[in-house]
Order: C-alpha cells, then structure tokens, then sequence
C-alpha cells in the first residue's frame, strides 16, 4: 500500500505504537488520519501534534456501536476508508488466576474488537473492490507471552482471525495484515518491568526492545510489500520456526529461561 492520499484509522492511537503508526502514516502523504483512542485527549494531543491531516476521536473498542459510529463517520466525512489499524490492547500480568473480568476484557479488546472493527469496515472495502486491515497482534500471538495466559491466548486468536480475514477476502481486493511485534518501549512493557512481571523480563531479556517509531518503520516497509506477517523483530520468525519444528525442545528452552530469571 502507498500511503499517498489514503484516508487511514487508527484505534489506541493515542500513545505508544498506535501513536508512531498515525504519525508515521501522515508523514508518508495520507490524506486524513482519524487517531481513535478512549482516552480522547492524549488522542487529541497525537493529532494536534501531527496537524490538519489528523483529527482525534473518542472510542471505547469493546462497543461495537462505537465502532459502527467511527466508520460511518468516517466513510461520511472522507468518502472511504483506505486502511483500518485495529491497534488498541491490553494484558493482564497473570496466568489461570486472573478473574473472569479480567480475561473477558482482554478477550474483547483484542479479539472482539478486531470483529468488530472488520465488520463495519468491510462492506465499504469490498464495495470499492480494495481496502486494507492492518491489526496489531504481537509475537505472543506467534509464540507466548510467558506469564500472561489470558494475553497469550487472545494474541493467539487475534492472528488466527486476521489470517482468516486473508484468506477470505484477498481475492476481492482486500489485503490483510498482522502487525506482531515483540519487545516495544511503551508503558505495556515497561510498566510490567517496573512491576516485576515474569512475561515482561522474558520478553526484555529475549531480543532487542525497539522504539515504537521503529515498529512503525516495520509497518509502513510491511504495507508496502502487502505482507501478511510484519515481524519488526525478525528473529521471531526463526523462533516460530524452532516451535513448530521441535515443540517439545522449544518449551524445555524457555523453562530453562524462566529459571534463570527467577534465580
């Protein structure tokens, strides 16, 4: 995709990557950049800060009717939407025993909310004969985010959607792909330093910890290309390989390495 004149969405746009994606994409020519995010003024910040190709909007993405909203407000206002960034996430820091709400609100925000995004943007897509659907995913979505299950299990679910999406629709001209990045410097990551999180010192201690404007760099050479998979740590996929390959060896490895934290 060639991001010259496109009108883009981004959701969690309002810092970390979601922010580095809307930035990234104004400088890359796109006609408007609508940075969706639930806290509505750090959205507007991003977009003052981007200038008047950008403009802030509240949204909570576990409602669908908020999400049926943006998009026809956008369709509305725009005429189309050219690419749609379902960005927004989140983790729990725990494993079986995070309570039902926990695990319902990681289910919604980082799968429901890419249904939901995917079928209000859809029909206008398909009418046009083109769109793209660019859905943050992690590499826990690839591998496991040790010591967040609800994380790792809905991760694993939202790529399994996105190559879904792939699947079905390339042939009508919709192109689909799934962002999963591993270490990224936002206050998911460092947060969970700061609280000690067992999953937060793996991921630290597993590869490099990129910039989000490093991951939006990723992103923009991914689009480009029409890639389904965008790795910005590309050691990822050898780590994919070695887990298909050897399952049993890949978990020994990572034991080993929860071991030696923990130490």
């Amino acid at each position: 995709m060639n991001l010259t004149d496109r009108i883009v969405v981004v959701t969690g746009g309002a810092g970390g990557i979601g922010a580095a994606l809307s930035r990234r994409f104004a400088a890359e020519g796109a006609a408007a950049v609508v940075v969706a995010d639930l806290d509505v003024d750090a959205a507007r910040a991003v977009a003052e800060g981007i200038g008047p190709v950008a403009h802030a909007r509240a949204l909570d993405v576990t409602d669908e009717e908020q999400v049926r909203a943006l998009v026809a407000d956008t369709e509305q206002r725009y005429g189309r939407i050219d690419l749609f960034c379902a960005n927004a996430g989140v983790t729990t820091g725990g494993g079986v025993e995070v309570d039902d709400a926990g695990w319902d609100r990681a289910w919604r925000v980082n799968v429901l909310a890419h249904v939901y995004s995917a079928r209000a943007v859809l029909p206008g897509m398909l009418a046009r004969g083109g769109g793209h659907l660019l859905h943050t995913c992690s590499a826990a979505g690839v591998l496991t985010a040790v010591g967040d299950a609800a994380y790792t299990a809905t991760k694993h679910a939202s790529v399994g959607f996105a190559e879904w999406l792939a699947i079905t629709y390339r042939d009508q001209g919709i192109r689909v792909s799934a962002l999963c990045p591993q270490g990224v410097d936002t206050p998911m990551l460092t947060d969970g330093l700061a609280e000690g999180h067992l999953g937060a010192r793996v991921v630290a201690a597993s590869g490099a910890v990129l910039t989000p404007d490093q991951v939006a760099d990723a992103a923009i050479a991914g689009l480009a290309e029409e890639r389904f998979l965008i790795l910005p740590h590309p050691e990822v996929a050898d780590y994919a390989r070695r887990r298909a390959e050897d399952p049993d060896g890949w978990q020994a490895g990572m034991r080993k390495l929860i071991r030696r934290l923990r130490a």
